[in-house]
């Protein structure tokens, strides 16, 4: 027997909330067809060091998030790099793995990894392209081998890379404010 039966409630009538929003709330964000449309090669994909690119979907400096698509045309290690937060991961084309774990995510895969996880991400022989739609709470650190750091990377330095590539091309650094949130 239930104990705690759920209240039945009378179905809403389709009509809009009343009354104003708070004041100071940010703006919704609504990109269509990120996982579709935005996977075309455009000059919206900022170019990393390490030969990969990525597009911004959004950037919230005052939760210490960002949330981007990741592409990668080439198999190989990408990065080493411990979090200092959650990560949310969903594949969207080819496949990746962490070489200190035995799972492959694959297109359609989603990934949690914890804070404080170390990993070496990896782009096994025979992907042409991946891309990963990555959702980053706080950052992470690059290391080595043994864990020494070699940088970092968190909201603020993905809005410079893309700040300072958007400006570029020609966008203009203020390209990246639709993004921030």
């Amino acid at each position: 027997m239930n104990e705690h039966p759920v209240p039945v409630r009378a179905p809403l009538k389709k009509e809009p909330y009343r009354h104003e929003q708070p004041r100071g709330m940010i703006p919704d964000l609504i990109h269509h067809g990120v996982t579709t449309d935005w996977l075309e090669h455009d000059n919206l994909w900022v170019p990393t060091p390490s030969g990969s690119f990525f597009k911004p979907v959004v950037f919230s400096p005052s939760e210490g998030l960002y949330i981007n698509l990741i592409r990668v045309e080439r198999s190989g290690v990408l990065s080493r790099h411990r979090h200092s937060g959650t990560v949310h991961a969903i594949v969207l084309k080819g496949r990746w793995q962490y070489l200190e774990h035995d799972w492959v995510a694959e297109e359609g895969s989603f990934v949690f990894e914890p804070p404080g996880e170390t990993h070496t991400l990896y782009v096994p022989d025979g992907v042409d392209e991946m891309v990963t739609l990555f959702h980053v709470k706080a950052g992470y650190v690059f290391v080595d081998v043994d864990g020494n750091a070699l940088g970092y990377e968190d909201v603020f330095t993905k809005m410079d890379k893309a700040r300072e590539y958007y400006s570029s091309i020609g966008l203009g650094e203020d390209y990246i404010n639709r993004f921030i949130r």
